[in-house]
């Protein structure tokens, strides 16, 4: 083990991990960048987006129980000539999420006035930053996707089994006690801009199982029997304004998840609000991360971790290998009617 792992020799090494780090996949040579700015916590994506004033804006989410929602605003601006726009990530102020009920909400400053901490403080202890400031406690925040036809955002909550225990109370954007199925919250930015500190905000979906249930752990109106779900992770739109919702969590099939099979990604609409089943994931996989080909026509996915308890039972992606292994599939556009094949890469 290097020594810079070993905490009695190097007692700070902790406080250097936990952060986005930036790379370019198109230059071999480029150095990783690390935005400490972002802040530090257990991240899952960064949603990056321009404010109507040019303000760079990044969404971050802590993935853990009783745990927040943040955003970043640089303090420049982007201009189309820019030396390096990664620089605008290196000086700004980051905010995090206190949704009111009620359906409002505030993004709140973490400087040094609010939290009581430096910036060096808040950087490397953003969690405690964010509660000293009175951001909101989440069930689990994790994906974050900014509609790119307006200014929206969405927010994949995955589920905590905590909520509503001592610190974690129930409240409108958590509403539910021992929450095992997760909810999407979806926020408006206040004058179209996504560098305004207030927005109003609302539950696009509530996940449950109405085979099971017939109170609030059915889910929403939007979940029926054909395309249940739980714990939503990741979350994306494609360049049309479709959102793709991907799923990490319990792949039982029994009890309080009965009949809701495998992980999943489904397809919803962002106007209506309704949700279908798009692809099934072989047993026990997450199915995360989504991209696309330049000319839309092949979708590339993620399948984490299959056969993740009982390998013997998966043999995904079934080409002979003696364990199944994490991989990336390719589905692929054909013909008019949208037919399709995948392909596993």
């Amino acid at each position: 083990m290097a020594e810079r792992f070993d905490p009695a020799l190097e007692p700070n090494e902790p406080n250097r991990h936990g952060y986005i780090v930036e790379i370019d996949p198109a230059n071999s040579v480029s150095r990783p960048r690390k935005h400490t700015a972002l802040g530090r916590f257990k991240h899952e994506n960064c949603e990056m987006v321009m404010a109507r004033d040019g303000h760079i804006v990044a969404y971050v989410g802590d993935d853990e129980r009783e745990k927040h929602l943040y955003k970043f605003v640089s303090s420049g601006t982007y201009r189309p000539v820019m030396d390096n726009p990664s620089r605008l990530l290196e000086d700004g102020i980051l905010h995090a999420a206190r949704f009111d009920d009620g359906g409002t909400g505030v993004w709140l400053a973490l400087t040094p006035d609010a939290t009581g901490m430096d910036k060096a403080e808040i950087c490397i202890n953003t969690r405690l930053a964010a509660t000293a400031a009175g951001a909101t406690t989440m069930d689990r925040p994790e994906w974050v996707a900014a509609n790119p036809q307006v200014a929206e955002a969405y927010c994949c909550l995955t589920n905590n089994k905590d909520r509503g225990k001592s610190g974690q109370p129930v409240n409108g954007v958590n509403s539910r006690p021992n929450n095992q199925y997760g909810q999407i919250v979806r926020w408006i930015s206040a004058r179209g801009n996504h560098a305004s500190r207030n927005f109003k905000w609302g539950l696009f979906v509530m996940v449950g199982n109405p085979n099971v249930h017939q109170d609030a752990y059915a889910g929403s109106s939007n979940i029926t029997s054909d395309n249940m779900f739980n714990s939503p992770d990741g979350l994306t739109f494609d360049s049309q304004g479709r959102l793709w919702i991907q799923t990490d969590g319990n792949y039982s099939n029994t009890g309080d998840f009965s009949e809701m099979g495998n992980n999943q990604m489904m397809l919803a609409d962002a106007g209506t609000s309704a949700i279908c089943r798009f692809l099934v994931g072989p047993k026990e996989c997450e199915v995360t991360g989504v991209t696309w080909s330049p000319d839309h026509k092949t979708m590339f996915v993620g399948i984490q971790h299959p056969g993740e308890r009982h390998p013997h039972t998966c043999h995904f992606p079934g080409d002979g290998a003696s364990v199944p292994r994490s991989s990336v599939i390719a589905i692929e556009k054909a013909g008019w009617l949208g037919l399709g094949r995948a392909v596993v890469g």
